[in-house]
């Protein structure tokens, strides 16, 4: 794996220099975009995995030819800053990104930073109009970023926490088994807007559900889970719903396991990331998940996707690959394109119209407050040829069934914004 990772590091680094080469030559610069994710510290394999999805979408895009402007046909440059998935960290790197020429950002693996960075961009874009930017946001899904936060500069790609819990609530509310669930979330805006949003949905939708256990805990820190599992275990629930990411999912599921709990887990990110090897044979027919996509989609185009994304990244550590990304990427070299430029206005007015469609999956970004608009997925796990599961997930043997699917216009949910712009 370390050399896999060493070789697409290498791979990046000759892109770059191309580019730049290209240009001492007369060709235009590159467009520089600059990922800000945690690629050390709690959640770093969650960072790796979002850069290995957008190397691989920047390729497709530059092998292609790259984007076309007015002044000529322009490769992407795809930069890497590691915020340690910290406010401060991320802030630094913000600033380094645009003095380093980057003028497209892309975050997304913490509402927190997502927040500090959308103020950030605001306040540089008013101070600073001849060095705007504009940022991208991939899987930050606090619903308030694209509601009372909602910012011109800001798009998310990702679907909010209110759209997952519907999704994952369209087939909690036909379970009749589940009379009682336990609540865990991560203490951050995050993990509060989860649990807010499971207990009013589960008020209108499933009243007779009785809510046993509601609590949160300090992200990325735990490192044993037992006392909260002995809690969900002593509640007597049926269904344990959260939020939970990397180490806090997989520590927790493990936990709950242990000490003998046999409901099912509804996550928002249970599909992948050591989750699924974590849970084990425990998991089969008991952990669902919500997604914008699952590898077990069932299209010829969502498999040859699927199956070109493992040639390019054959190691089974490095399988997650997020759909949305892809549409991310895809994006934005459609609004370069209709905009004849990078340069933030325009790009960013051309991104609010924008529509896409890649490998089968569609999605389009809703102009009044910039939330993406696309399908999303409930998955099942099972064991790896099971009906319906063709592929397994990181080379666990276990992979998701996809049980419910949503289409954009079920998944589209009112907004509170109230955008201002130039």
């Amino acid at each position: 794996m370390k050399k896999l990772r060493r070789a697409v590091l290498k791979s990046l680094a000759a892109a770059a220099f191309l580019p730049a080469f290209a240009h001492a030559q007369g060709s235009p610069a590159p467009i520089r975009v600059a990922m800000i994710e945690g690629l050390s510290g709690g959640n770093a394999n969650g960072g790796e995995a979002v850069f290995r999805n957008l190397v691989w979408a920047v390729e497709r895009v530059n092998q292609r030819g790259g984007v076309r402007t007015r002044e000529g046909a322009r490769q992407l440059q795809l930069l890497r800053h590691d915020s340690k998935g910290q406010i401060e960290e991320a802030l630094s790197a913000f600033r380094a990104a645009v003095d380093g020429g980057a003028r497209v950002i892309l975050q997304g693996n913490s509402s927190a930073v997502a927040a500090a960075l959308i103020d950030a961009v605001n306040k540089h874009n008013e101070r600073e109009p001849e060095r705007r930017v504009v940022f991208l946001n991939y899987s930050a899904v606090d619903p308030i970023l694209t509601n009372e936060k909602c910012s011109f500069w800001h798009f998310r790609f990702d679907a909010h926490a209110d759209m997952r819990m519907t999704a994952l609530m369209s087939v909690l509310r036909e379970e009749r088994a589940v009379k009682s669930v336990y609540l865990v979330g991560q203490d951050y805006s995050f993990g509060q807007a989860v649990l807010r949003e499971a207990r009013r949905q589960l008020a209108a939708q499933r009243p007779d559900v009785q809510v046993v256990g509601d609590e949160l805990h300090p992200l990325l820190r735990i490192k044993d889970f037992a006392p909260y599992a002995a809690k969900i275990k002593a509640s007597g629930a049926d269904a344990v719903v959260t939020g939970n990411f990397s180490s806090d999912l997989t520590l927790l599921v493990k936990a709950a396991r242990e000490a003998g709990f046999e409901g099912r887990f509804y996550t928002f990110y249970g599909n992948a990331l050591g989750a699924p090897a974590a849970i084990g044979e425990a998991g089969v027919g008991k952990v669902v998940a919500v997604a914008d996509w699952l590898p077990n989609w069932p299209s010829r185009e969502s498999e040859a996707f699927y199956q070109e994304f493992r040639r390019r990244y054959p190691d089974p550590a490095d399988d997650y690959v997020h759909m949305r990304m892809q549409l991310l990427v895809e994006a934005l070299a459609k609004a370069i394109e209709t905009a004849g430029t990078a340069d933030a206005v325009p790009l960013a007015r051309a991104l609010e119209q924008v529509s896409v469609s890649f490998a089968g999956q569609s999605g389009r970004m809703r102009a009044a407050d910039h939330q993406f608009q696309q399908p999303l997925v409930v998955g099942l796990m099972d064991r790896q040829g099971a009906p319906g599961v063709k592929f397994d997930v990181e080379g666990s043997g276990y992979g998701f069934r996809v049980v419910r699917t949503i289409q954009p216009q079920q998944a589209e949910m009112p907004h509170a914004c109230r955008m201002v712009k130039p």
